[in-house]
């Protein structure tokens, strides 16, 4: 059974930095996409960054910033890493992993209900 854990979301001030885990067990990492997505109050899920085999790709207003850093494949308990920095106040939401089963290499994936599992959510607060 795939389960999906996010972790590492707190409070950070403007232009400082977090980075989010994400832990994947049931599978290994280099069989599934995975993406980030976050959820303001009031707002729809949003597509953050994702990766589907080549590479990393990020939604315009953070790709200056946030970087998907991925564990080894081999690693047993194989993480995704959301390195965000230079954060501001607009970041500020629920982030979740999601991750796909069966995917094209190289396809990017960008709305949530391509994603088949989905962790419970970690909370970024970004405020002075």
């Amino acid at each position: 059974q795939v389960e999906v854990a996010e972790s590492g979301g707190g409070l950070a001030q403007p232009g400082g930095s977090l980075r989010l885990s994400c832990a994947i067990s049931g599978g290994s990492l280099d069989t599934y996409a995975v993406a980030w997505f976050r959820q303001a109050p009031g707002k729809e899920r949003e597509f953050v960054g994702g990766w589907s085999g080549r590479g990393a790709y990020y939604e315009d207003s953070v790709k200056d910033r946030f970087s998907i850093i991925r564990d080894s494949d081999n690693n047993p308990r194989a993480r995704v890493f959301l390195q965000m920095n230079n954060l501001k106040p607009e970041d500020t939401a629920t982030y979740y992993c999601a991750i796909i089963s069966s995917y094209y290499s190289g396809t990017h994936y960008y709305n949530t209900d391509e994603y088949d599992y989905w962790g419970p959510g970690t909370q970024v607060t970004v405020s002075s």
